[in-house]
């Protein structure tokens, strides 16, 4: 069967998968069925991608991660090297509770750093940013930077990944893109 994205010779997919085209599949990862995943992701080395989970367009997932059923990630999302995310609030070995895998939303641009852990039920705002080995237990804010353990937010991040800095009437301006943000209410927009 013609396929038309790129999968290593050693990545495993599962039946009832939907793959777009130009996405890139490497070294030993495993896409477990009824799996959906969009056009030109980059799936790295030794990634497990649970049944079930929904991934956007252009997605970026680097080696080493596990993304769980429940969780659903929108496009243009990027997860660093060794990020997790968790399905079940309280697992024990001996109880099985795959009725109550909670889902988790990773909303358009978001990243999430290297190592980060994501608790699930939650949801992670559209261009949020999350740092290098947070736990994130709580839902993120668009736009929001949140670090360490557990996650606690720090600032602001433009679309292009950078530190907003608000003036006295609320506005940042991108230093890479010059777009222009407001910051209204705790709530941070595009302007």
């Amino acid at each position: 069967m013609e396929t038309n994205y790129f999968a290593h010779e050693t990545a495993i997919i599962d039946a009832g998968c939907k793959i777009g085209e130009e996405t890139r599949i490497w070294h030993f990862s495993h896409i477990m069925t009824n799996c959906i995943i969009g056009r030109e992701c980059s799936i790295g080395q030794n990634v497990v991608i649970s049944p079930e989970v929904r991934i956007g367009n252009r997605v970026k997932i680097q080696n080493n991660v596990s993304v769980y059923t429940g969780v659903i990630c929108e496009d243009d999302v990027f997860l660093g090297p060794s990020a997790v995310f968790t399905n079940v609030i309280n697992p024990r070995s001996a109880v099985v509770r795959k009725n109550e895998y909670k889902p988790t939303l990773v909303k358009k641009g978001a990243t999430i750093g290297a190592n980060a852990t994501i608790v699930c039920g939650i949801t992670l705002g559209k261009y949020s940013f999350i740092g290098a080995g947070a736990v994130v237990t709580k839902d993120i804010p668009d736009y929001a930077l949140v670090v360490g353990n557990p996650a606690r937010q720090t600032g602001w991040m433009s679309e292009y990944g950078h530190k907003l800095i608000f003036n006295r009437e609320g506005f940042a301006i991108c230093p890479e893109s010059q777009d222009k943000y407001k910051l209204e209410n705790g709530k941070v927009s595009k302007q």
